[in-house]
């Protein structure tokens, strides 16, 4: 598949970008792409959630009552979950949820999330682009000459680039990743997904190796 390359103005270069069909054009895994959105979705969890049980609460441990006569259940001592300001049984303790995902699955998910944004149309190339200095203004310009101005938008660029990723900070909705470090939840993320022409390559690069 062929897709043409755009100027940061939104005009045709005349240029013609070949999308590798092993990589752009494969049937997406949706099962390889919940193993790695679920895997990146863990990753942000802090996992310090805690709750008090019965030991760590502050209070008597004497018994409340008589065992038999009462009239009602058997009670423990005030620190029981039954009563108010007890301790919660079986509540969350520090826990890390990270777990692995194989490589080739990874790889499999990023693949099936690019195909599926060139199946919707949402994949746009854009040849290689900087700014003399950060400028917010000069990004915006480029959001509406592209007409993604009103979508979520990810801008993959071959490297870092400070003065655009600056550029485009202070703006909600919109992302800027080094090609290298773009993973499937966030292509998945975005509306749009703006890659420049040598981002095309790295991506080639990172997903085109073969099995061993």
């Amino acid at each position: 598949m062929e897709l043409s390359v755009l100027n940061i103005k939104g005009e045709d270069t005349g240029r013609k970008v070949v999308l590798n069909d092993a990589i752009f054009g494969i049937e997406p895994n949706d099962h390889a792409i919940y193993l790695d959105v679920k895997q990146f979705m863990a990753n942000q969890r802090q996992g310090t959630h805690k709750s008090k049980e019965r030991s760590e609460i502050s209070g008597s441990t004497k018994k409340l009552g008589r065992q038999k006569g009462g009239g009602g259940a058997r009670r423990g001592d005030i620190n029981s979950p039954v009563l108010v300001g007890g301790a919660r049984v079986f509540g969350p303790k520090p826990r890390d949820y990270s777990f692995k995902v194989n490589k080739k699955e990874k790889q499999l998910a990023r693949k099936s999330a690019l195909s599926y944004k060139v199946q919707e149309n949402a994949l746009i190339i854009v040849e290689d682009f900087s700014f003399e200095a950060p400028k917010t203004k000069n990004f915006v310009e480029i959001l509406n000459n592209l007409k993604v101005c009103d979508k979520k938008s990810l801008f993959v660029l071959p490297e870092s680039n400070n003065v655009v990723s600056l550029s485009a900070r202070n703006l909600q909705g919109t992302k800027v990743v080094n090609a290298s470090s773009v993973n499937t939840y966030s292509i998945l993320n975005a509306d749009a997904l703006v890659v420049t022409e040598s981002a095309i390559n790295v991506i080639n690069g990172i997903l085109d190796k073969k099995e061993a």
